[in-house]
């Protein structure tokens, strides 16, 4: 899927660069840097191939390690198994949980180069550490990606669902949309405060559950399960379409 909104690398980049290379910009080198390869509570914002290239860039050339936060968009969310795949880059640690463990339950797991293990046993923690449910759905989830066959799925059907809301963005002027994302982490920024949550609410009340995010929640965010039927997708979709039709062509009282 193309890449839909970009971190602008001439902007952000550059002003990066700067700190590092100004001596008295009063910034000490960092350890590491973190980033989001699509920003999931941030509003659905994606990195573009050539911003994350030049991030490793610049990590490798002060060495600092990079480490790609893939809790939302990773485990196919994006299309590949890794969000970060498209881009080619190798990131130094990844964080991953939330679709890892196949069933909904509390799962994450750190990876990173084997150089950078220097941890002994039990000197490190966290809140979502494995239990043997987690263990054996995460292994079953895993078996989805012996072949290709879901991430050609899971591309098909973000086709399919950028299409129909691209469709919305350009029936429903009032809106003032905007389609966001890559793969199955996509939505719809609206021109208008409050839109996104009165379109979330009227989803809601036609059986659908849709979340907002962004700095003013002005982006509802489809995030279907990538196992999803066809159908249900496109049902999905319709109730959507009729939530921006209620919201943008009918009188809500606030």
């Amino acid at each position: 899927m193309p890449y839909d909104r970009f971190m602008d690398s001439a902007d952000t980049l550059d002003y990066l660069e700067r700190f590092l290379e100004n001596g008295g910009s009063g910034v000490d080198l960092p350890a590491a840097m973190i980033a989001e390869t699509v920003q999931g509570e941030g509003g659905i914002n994606v990195a573009s191939k050539e911003w994350l290239q030049r991030l490793e860039s610049i990590c490798k050339r002060w060495d600092i390690l990079l480490i790609i936060d893939d809790v939302q968009a990773g485990v196919g969310r994006t299309g590949s198994f890794f969000s970060f795949e498209e881009a080619g880059i190798t990131p130094d640690i990844v964080c991953m949980s939330k679709s890892l463990s196949g069933y909904g339950v509390p799962f994450a797991i750190t990876l990173l180069r084997p150089d950078l293990d220097i941890w002994a046993p039990g000197e490190h923690n966290g809140t979502f550490r494995g239990n043997n449910h987690a263990f054996i759905t995460a292994t079953a989830a895993l078996d989805y990606w012996k072949d290709d066959k879901l991430e050609k799925s899971v591309k098909h059907k973000a086709e399919i669902t950028h299409e129909y809301l691209q469709k919305i963005v350009e029936n429903y002027s009032e809106l003032k949309g905007e389609v966001r994302g890559r793969g199955l982490m996509v939505g719809i920024a609206c021109g208008e405060k409050e839109l996104a949550e009165k379109v979330a609410e009227k989803a809601f009340e036609l059986g659908l559950i849709m979340e907002t995010a962004g700095p003013d929640d002005e982006v509802f965010k489809l995030f279907p399960a990538i196992t999803i039927e066809e159908a249900d997708l496109k049902k999905g979709l319709e109730i959507i379409e009729e939530s921006v039709k209620s919201v943008v062509k009918e009188p809500v009282l606030s």
